[in-house]
């Protein structure tokens, strides 16, 4: 049980390293620190038995962490296309390892206020956007509220707060590209958001796997 105290740790280090980093403005603290953020919790995940397809949505959320990490367009794109993968990943474990995890007229509700959610934001920030994004974030939006409603009705509080927080981050993203006014020190509250929502939704993937004993977690991966 060592080492996954050991994975643990680091990544904690590595979240404090990043986030103080970007709170001072310290930018080869973040170059250095953001592309350990995501390998340490997929480590972690794997040494519990997670199902692979959670680990690699960890690991292609590591790809577009790498990416995102130059301003260029087609970075931007690749990066987002990275996540998008990992998304997909996400959707995969749900449908495998999840449950109804809220009854069915709540999640009728939900399924609207997600869909409001996404056709508000996505149409609030077309005008704003440069003309090559506006179709790729678009699409990449709705792969993404999937996701998150996903989270919600098929693991349950934990996974779905995860879902909403990266819903955040990522509005903030888009928000930043469309030159909107942004909070103090965006680039803190994006990855602190984005941090969480990872972490959320990788306890609560593992969390559902544990309450179905039947099934041993390394035939269920």
């Amino acid at each position: 049980m060592r080492t996954p105290r050991l994975l643990l740790a680091a990544f904690a280090l590595a979240v404090v390293t990043d986030l103080v980093s970007l709170a001072v403005g310290f930018d080869p603290g973040h170059t250095v620190a953001k592309p350990l953020l995501m390998p340490l919790p997929a480590a972690w995940a794997a040494l519990h038995g997670a199902p692979r397809l959670l680990v690699v949505a960890l690991l292609f959320g590591w790809g577009g962490d790498a990416l995102l990490l130059s301003d260029a367009e087609p970075a931007f794109l690749a990066g987002m296309a990275s996540f998008a993968v990992g998304h997909v990943c996400y959707l995969a474990v749900f449908r495998a390892h999840g449950r109804n995890a809220v009854p069915r007229a709540r999640a009728g509700l939900f399924a609207v206020g997600y869909a409001i959610a996404l056709t508000g934001t996505v149409a609030l920030l077309r005008p704003d956007l440069p003309a090559g994004l506006r179709i790729p974030v678009a699409a990449y939006s709705a792969l993404l509220t999937a996701m998150a409603y996903g989270a919600l009705t098929r693991l349950g509080t934990a996974a779905g707060l995860g879902g909403a927080l990266f819903m955040l981050s990522d509005t903030l993203i888009a928000t930043g590209v469309a030159d909107w006014p942004q909070p103090p020190r965006p680039d803190f509250w994006i990855m602190a958001t984005y941090i969480a929502a990872q972490f959320l939704l990788t306890r609560g993937t593992l969390g559902t796997d544990r309450r179905a004993p039947t099934m041993p977690l390394r035939e269920a991966a």
